[in-house]
């Protein structure tokens, strides 16, 4: 209401009584209004404040686009499956391998073939298991949520039964099921695969340290995963990775070393990070403090690379064993205090450093990446260190939320969990389409993404009669592959952002079931926003 001038000034003449109740009337309505605008404005701030630390016992909202990505990442397990296949999703997949490890008396059936081809290589394959166990361990929740969980469950078991086979003795792993330079020379689809399926073992005269830790490392969380699940069966990952780490430990040697036929496909660099990782996960599995010493004290000095954080990866696992061990640093354990653990402490400093290199503004941010902002270190599967590194670092953000650790500094500017939050989102949406060259590089998501995927099950159709060599025809055809590999992850784009969908390009266009496990992790991530539990247990 408005007030004329005269009146609005005067409040003790001659309409007294009338004027006061306008006066008061108004006093009281400015009042409100004064009050409202205070409770809206702390309303504001509160929810900014919720959304930039978004720490509650709760789940958030379920992101419909990554639990979509999520489903169809998911799927890319069950096209690389070998062995008796049990309520088989794919149409275009059927039983193969089935002979697998007969020569040596054992069931070597199960597995994932590596990629587009028909290896079983141990070395990834055990990676992929162990990625794909953390993911379910810190994300199993939201997996639960978008009805994924039991699938991610599946695919672990497929894997952990072959590497439970695999091991026959506490000192003998086989790692590889399959010829490579046999397996190249073919293109057929596995179901009717004819080249000969020779095995590789490593033991105490021919060690692969890194294999067998990595592997001690898949059956450690593993069992973290199986353990309110199938107590017995958890309890049998577990003798297995004690025994592997033991294997691994004692008879020190890398298996690229042991076996050099497998150094042009998956060479190892160096076995010290895999004996970190794997004692890293047989602490938080057993909480036995001779797993922590030997991580800390013992070994921590020559094998952690502390301060000189790297790339993770299916070769290198330091950056993993950093924030995997930053977990403990941040919520502590039952019977020691992190705070007064120096060692501890280089892990977590290196973990940091890591993460201040993956914030694009940060005063230390990486140059490998690409000019659309994705982490881009090698032209081969580039896509590998960007999802992982993702990866790594919505972890690091949901611990530092979990925790109510508000800052990270970098080289003297600050940063917040939501910074790496952002950072983790930009890589998936790149993944998803948000790129230079607007498609999917995960087939099955949005409406392009490549149809010339390096993959011979799905390049060859159902039915088709085709030997060793004139499956190449497949290989060459100019016809887009008749059977979709859904799920599959590929190699990703040139450093110029640029992607050549041909059969030929396996540099670009090959997936592999790593590739899956990451993108798996991170999506089940990214599906919400919620607390990851503080203990494994």
């Amino acid at each position: 209401m408005e007030l004329k001038a005269g009146k609005e000034a005067d409040c003790s003449t001659e309409s007294k009584s009338k004027t006061e109740r306008w006066c008061w009337r108004l006093l009281l309505l400015l009042t409100i209004s004064l009050l409202a605008a205070m409770v809206a404005l702390t309303l504001v701030q509160y929810f900014k404040h919720w959304k930039s630390s978004r720490v509650s016992g709760h789940r958030g909202a379920i992101m419909p686009k990554y639990s979509e990505a999520l489903q169809i990442s998911m799927q890319f397990f069950d096209a690389q499956k070998s062995g008796k296949l049990v309520d088989n999703p794919i149409p275009w997949r059927g039983d193969s391998g089935l002979q697998d490890g007969s020569e040596d008396d054992l069931d070597l059936s199960k597995g994932l073939y590596d990629a587009g081809d028909l290896i079983k290589f141990g070395f990834p394959m055990a990676f992929t298991a162990t990625v794909l166990s953390w993911a379910i361990l810190e994300y199993g929740d939201q997996m639960k949520a978008v009805k994924q969980l039991d699938h991610a469950h599946d695919s672990l078991k497929w894997i952990t039964d072959y590497l439970i086979n695999a091991h026959p003795s506490p000192n003998v792993l086989y790692v590889q099921v399959g010829d490579p330079e046999l397996d190249h020379n073919c293109w057929q689809r596995p179901e009717v695969m004819t080249e000969k399926r020779p095995l590789i073992q490593i033991n105490t005269s021919f060690p692969g340290t890194d294999v067998a830790a990595e592997t001690a490392a898949a059956m450690a969380s593993a069992s973290l995963v199986f353990r309110k699940i199938n107590s017995s069966y958890s309890k049998l990952l577990l003798t297995h990775a004690e025994q592997l780490f033991s294997f691994a430990d004692t008879y020190r040697g890398a298996y690229s070393v042991s076996i050099p036929q497998v150094q042009i496909y998956y060479n190892s660099t160096g076995y010290g990070d895999e004996l970190l990782w794997a004692a890293t996960w047989l602490y938080h599995a057993t909480e036995d403090p001779t797993y922590f010493k030997y991580a800390t004290e013992q070994n921590g000095p020559a094998f952690a690379n502390w301060g000189s954080p790297s790339w993770f990866s299916w070769d290198d696992k330091h950056a993993a064993t950093q924030v995997l061990m930053s977990r403990i640093s941040f919520f502590g354990t039952k019977d020691m205090s992190s705070a007064e653990n120096i060692d501890l402490q280089e892990y977590r400093e290196t973990a940091e450093v890591f993460m201040c290199s993956l914030l694009p503004d940060s005063p230390t941010a990486t140059s490998s990446r690409t000019s659309s902002g994705l982490i881009w270190v090698i032209k081969w599967n580039c896509l590998q260190h960007a999802v992982a590194s993702a990866f790594l670092a919505i972890l690091y953000s949901d611990y530092m939320l979990t925790s109510k650790t508000e800052i990270l500094y970098c080289d003297g500017k600050s940063y917040n969990p939501v910074d790496l939050r952002k950072f983790a989102i930009s890589q998936a949406d790149y993944v998803l389409g948000e790129n230079p060259m607007r498609m999917s590089y995960l087939v099955g998501y949005g409406s392009s993404y490549p149809q010339y995927v390096h993959h011979r099950g799905a390049s060859i159709p159902v039915g088709a009669e085709t030997g060793c060599i004139d499956g190449f025809k497949w290989l060459d055809s100019p016809n887009p592959n008749p059977n979709v590999a859904v799920g599959a992850l590929v190699g990703g784009p040139f450093m110029n952002e640029t992607y050549i969908d041909s059969r030929n390009n396996s540099m670009q266009g090959e997936p592999s079931t790593y590739n899956s496990a990451l993108i798996v992790a991170l999506l089940s991530g990214l599906v919400a926003t919620s607390p990851v539990a503080k203990t494994f247990s």
